[in-house]
Order: C-alpha cells, then sequence, then structure tokens
C-alpha cells in the first residue's frame, strides 16, 4: 500500500495534535483535505474545531 502526500498530513497533523500543537495540527489536516477531499483528516479537522470553539461560560464567571 502506498502512503499518499494526504495520508502523511494526516499523520503529521495527529502528531501535532498530541503535542497540543493545536494550530500547526489544523494547518496539516488542512492540507490533507485539499489533497483528498475525502481524507480522514476531514473528521479529524472537525472535531478540533470543536475542542477549540468549546466555551463554558460558569468556567470563565465563577
Amino acid at each position: 500500500m502506498m502512503i499518499t502526500k494526504a495520508q502523511e498530513y494526516y499523520e503529521q497533523g495527529n502528531e501535532a495534535r498530541r503535542r497540543g500543537a493545536w494550530h500547526e495540527a489544523i494547518n496539516c489536516y488542512i492540507q490533507a483535505i485539499e489533497l483528498d477531499p475525502d481524507s480522514p483528516a476531514v473528521e479529524a479537522k472537525h472535531m478540533l474545531d470543536d475542542i477549540l470553539a468549546y466555551y463554558n461560560k460558569d468556567a470563565y464567571n465563577p
């Protein structure tokens, strides 16, 4: 099985996410999606977007 460039970006994004480098992870996922719109990076980016958009008003207004 040949690893595509999109798969490489997806895996780089996963590694960046594990390190907590959110911006780098999102950029890798975006590059993977541009190369392969059916990449698993679509779901990974969506989940990361949800995590970063999370807002808990009680946590910010003690």
